[in-house]
This record gives structure tokens, sequence and C-alpha cells, in this order.
């Protein structure tokens, strides 16, 4: 009976998330924004999440012209759909509205190789790309066993090992991609001007200011501060009611 129940729950939650969505689209389609932001961010609150709401969400406050939230919410989409052209272009155009203009500076060495290799593709990916792998193995394996001719045998037994190498290379470019992905803790800037300090005291000198809409890393907090480092590699101590995580 309980999981009749259960069931039944689950069903008018998902409709009720489902209205709630299309409700949120024909208020974006009318320019209420306001009212939409409302409808996406209770599926939100429901605890149901999705690239298409947090995309929806982004574009209404897109529309609005608050940069922080936007940014906040293209960044929630990707981490989502991370192969999502469009989640990547409309992130762009929503970075161009912050004030912060901040350098990139490419890492060297044979961290960045490997990173810039793994990072081509999701960790989910790269484990399809495994199995995908596997499969060509096991094709291989089996003209091996069945070929009678020793040319062909020495193809598909070469093939074979070629195709593990692919197996191994694809799972260990996963779990590297996945624990480059949770090390990293990404933020947005919310407040509209924020003074980022030496130390983490307010007594501390302003090191620099950073404006809404500027993306950080987190490298550690004490109390109600977070170190952080932007892309220029410039670090310092900010207050984190100033920053949302976005993971």
């Amino acid at each position: 009976m309980k999981k009749v129940v259960y069931i039944f729950l689950l069903i008018f939650q998902v409709s009720l998330a489902q209205n709630a969505f299309e409700q949120g689209n024909q208020y974006y389609q009318k320019e209420n924004y306001q009212a939409a932001i409302e409808r996406f961010e209770s599926i939100i609150q429901s605890g149901k999440q999705s690239a298409e709401v947090y995309f929806n969400l982004g574009n209404c406050y897109y529309k609005l012209h608050k940069v922080a939230p936007a940014v906040y919410n293209y960044e929630k989409a990707l981490l989502l759909s991370p192969n999502d052209n469009e989640i990547k272009t409309n992130l762009e155009f929503a970075r161009k509205m912050a004030i912060d203009d901040i350098k990139i500076i490419p890492k060297v060495g044979f961290d960045k190789l490997l990173s810039d290799f793994t990072s081509r593709y999701y960790y989910d990916t790269w484990a399809w790309i495994a199995v995908g792998f596997a499969f060509l193995s096991l094709f291989f394996f089996i003209g091996y066993y069945f070929s009678e001719r020793t040319y062909l045998k020495r193809i598909f037994f070469f093939g074979m090992f070629v195709w593990i190498f692919g197996i191994c290379l694809s799972i260990a470019s996963g779990f590297y991609e996945k624990s480059r992905m949770e090390n990293e803790r990404p933020a947005i800037v919310f407040a509209e001007i924020a003074p980022v300090k030496s130390e983490p005291k307010a007594t501390s000198a302003d090191a620099f200011v950073l404006h809404e809409g500027t993306k950080v890393y987190i490298l550690e907090s004490i109390a109600n501060w977070k170190k952080i480092e932007l892309t220029d590699e410039t670090t310092g101590w900010i207050n984190e009611d100033a920053i949302k995580e976005i993971k």
C-alpha cells in the first residue's frame, strides 16, 4: 500500500512540475519574466532539477538584465548538460554584461595537456566511449577466435589490444575528469560590489574589488570568509555572503 502511495505522490509531483514548467514558458512568451521566474523557481524548490529549468531561468534573468543570477543559472544548466552549445552561447552573452573583465592565464605543461584532453568530454561521456571500445574489443576477439587465416588473426589480435588500450584510456580519463570537476568549487559574485581582502578579516586592506556576475573559484574557508582565485590566478578573501556556490 505504501508503494502505491509513493508512486501516486511521485506522479503528482511530476505533474505539478510539468504544469509549472509550461506556465513558466507561457509567462516568458508574454514577456512576464518575473512571473516566469517564480514558476521555474518553484520547480527547483520542490526538489526537481533539470538543465531546461535552469536554462529558462537564466534566460528570464538575462532579459531582466540581472547579470549574477543569469550567469549562475546558465552555469547550473551547463553542469547538468555540459555539451549543450545553446547554453554555452547564452552563458557567454550573460558574462559580457559583467563589469569585471578577468583575463584567463592559460596553464602550461603536462597538467594542461592532460586537462585539455580529458575536458573534451564529460566524465559520463567517457564512460560511454569505454563501453563502445569494449564492444569493438569483443568484436575483434570473436574475429580472432573464428578466423582461419593467419593474417586475419594477426589483424584481429592487434586490433583487440588497441581497443583494450582505448578502454583503459577512456576509463582513466573519465575518473580524472570526474575528480577534477568534484575538486573545483566555482561560485558567482552576487553582491553588486564585493571588496576582496588580503586577509580573512573585515579590517584587512582591500586587495581588489569584484562586481556581480564574476566567476570565482573557492580554495578554502575560514569562518565566514572564503579564499578565492580568479582565472588570472589572483587570490584574496571574500565574505561568503557576497558569493553563491554553483555546486
